[in-house]
């Protein structure tokens, strides 16, 4: 049963991906229907929460089965998009910019990189996985051009900010910034950080408080 469609918040929206990856999961086990139950004991989370969350994309369970699993997926996937290939550029192919041209899965998010961009002479002319890689001077007309909308930056920090503003005046208004810097751009342009350091930070943090409280009390970290 879908419903109407209302802003989601984005700690929700973050879930959503989370529950596809179980919903997907279940798929490939045969498994036709799902609970919110089944969502909160795998994921630690609340009923509730999983169940409002899954409200944001018209889907409404039924009372004492659930979700159907095929149904809710489509349902998701078109709520994010993911449904449909959107065309995107990338900008600096160093290590991080050829892993990500090499990343078949993008394509399963609804992402589509046509051209690659650099400012090294050794890498313009080539190609990356077979994406044809372009000087940076020609990003902005060449996105203008071929409307699109969404830009990968994968540059060096000290070049960042030049890079999304050739981006910006292209007509890019999504930019998935990898480098390690914040972007100024206008503010009806979406930025996603990719945090890499951010998520570093959590990471390192629980790992210290886990070893300081086995040490405390003994515990032994296999």
């Amino acid at each position: 049963m879908i419903s109407g469609l209302k802003p989601i918040p984005e700690p929700a929206l973050r879930r959503l991906p989370v529950y596809l990856q179980l919903l997907k999961s279940l798929q490939e086990r045969n498994i036709n229907e799902v609970s919110t139950t089944v969502f909160a004991d795998t994921l630690n989370l609340d009923p509730t929460q999983v169940r409002k969350d899954i409200a944001y994309t018209g889907m409404i369970g039924k009372p004492k089965v659930g979700y159907d699993v095929n149904e809710l997926i489509d349902t998701i996937e078109s709520y994010l998009n993911w449904n449909n290939l959107t065309d995107a550029f990338l900008a600096g192919t160093g290590n991080l910019g050829s892993a990500i041209l090499g990343y078949d899965a993008l394509k399963k998010y609804g992402i589509n990189i046509v051209a690659a961009f650099d400012n090294d002479p050794a890498k313009i002319e080539t190609k990356i996985q077979g994406i044809e890689v372009l000087p940076i001077r020609k990003l902005t007309n060449l996105a203008e051009r071929m409307h699109i909308k969404v830009g990968i930056l994968t540059v060096p920090a000290q070049a960042a900010q030049e890079v999304a503003a050739h981006m910006v005046d292209g007509g890019i208004i999504a930019i998935w910034n990898f480098a390690p810097v914040s972007l100024s751009v206008p503010k009806d342009i979406i930025v996603e950080n990719a945090g890499f350091s951010t998520s570093l930070a959590v990471l390192s943090r629980k790992l210290t408080e886990k070893i300081t409280h086995s040490n405390r009390s003994g515990e032994k970290i296999l």
